[in-house]
């Protein structure tokens, strides 16, 4: 349980380090406390999309994988951000990424800032 509260903490900051730095990525709400709801239930549908759907992108994309070198994950981490975002629009969530390039360049601030999470947050193991 401990760990699944890490990882959504990591992941909200790091959502909220993107929307910050990005215009293409975009969260409102009506005020502070409600945008703060809204990145974390974004946060949780993030860390769901990332837990069933991506090793199974991972899994079919493996040639293209090895072909490029690794590369193609930042298209997987781009695909999966993009994906929130119409989950996140389903769900009537506050949450929008305007396009491919913004959540390239959204996918890869956010795996960033998630891996620097992860390394000062507590897990488990300690």
């Amino acid at each position: 349980m401990k760990n699944f509260v890490v990882k959504t903490i990591a992941n909200a900051a790091a959502l909220a380090v993107a929307i910050w730095l990005l215009k293409g990525i975009t969260l409102s709400g009506e005020n502070t406390a409600r945008k703060v709801v809204t990145l974390f239930l974004v946060a949780l549908v993030f860390g769901a999309v990332n837990f069933i759907v991506k090793p199974v992108v991972k899994l079919l994309s493996f040639p293209l994988f090895i072909l490029t070198l690794g590369l193609i994950t930042l298209v997987i981490n781009a695909l999966m951000l993009l994906l929130t975002s119409w989950l996140a629009d389903r769900l009537d969530l506050a949450f929008h990424v305007a396009g491919f390039w913004s959540a390239l360049v959204g996918g890869v601030i956010i795996s960033i800032v998630a891996w620097a999470m992860h390394v000062i947050l507590p897990d488990e193991n300690d």
